[in-house]
């Protein structure tokens, strides 16, 4: 007698899918802002000028999820500050920033912003302007939420490509927007 013995392998599988919109993907970014800064000297002649992008903090992407999303208090009060050298870095809070310093060559508070009309997603705000008293390296500048102290929130900060001097009796103005892609 002859053994047959018949084997049968069952393969059961499932294959999916999906094409992804890259921009849904990667997901929006949060609201960034670039930075226009112009240095004009006594004699009213520019002496220099540079243009600035900023990173946002994780406590500032956590600031507009709280408040535009969640609904808690929310004020549109922002002021801008500008900071000494060293790198700002995602983790920085107004409170602990140790790769910087805030400097103020300048008398009075952080000046705030105030923000024009937005239009496709971007808004220019009025130039900024500093009336500098002291000599001082400039190497950024960035965004809080309280005028003065470190209690508020760093929503985001800038480096220059490299630092910048100013003087006593130049002016720095600085014109912020932001915009969302």
């Amino acid at each position: 007698m002859t053994d047959l013995t018949e084997r049968t392998t069952i393969h059961d599988g499932m294959g999916a899918g999906a094409v992804m919109n890259p921009a849904i993907d990667e997901g929006m970014n949060p609201p960034a802002f670039s930075y226009d800064l112009v240095c004009i000297g006594p004699d009213g002649k520019e002496k220099w000028r540079e243009t600035i992008h900023n990173l946002v903090t994780t406590v500032g992407k956590t600031d507009i999820v709280d408040k535009y999303f969640k609904g808690s208090a929310y004020t549109a009060a922002w002021y801008l500050g500008l900071k000494g050298t060293g790198t700002a870095v995602v983790g920085d809070t107004l409170a602990s920033h140790a790769g910087w310093a805030e400097v103020t060559p300048y008398s009075g508070n952080r000046p705030a912003i105030s923000f024009g009309t937005t239009s496709s997603g971007s808004n220019t705000a009025t130039a900024v302007s500093y009336t500098i008293n002291a000599s001082a390296t400039v190497a950024g500048a960035f965004l809080s939420s309280v005028n003065t102290g470190t209690s508020g929130t760093l929503y985001s900060a800038g480096d220059f490509a490299s630092s910048r001097t100013v003087a006593s009796g130049d002016t720095l103005n600085v014109t912020p927007t932001v915009s969302v892609s």
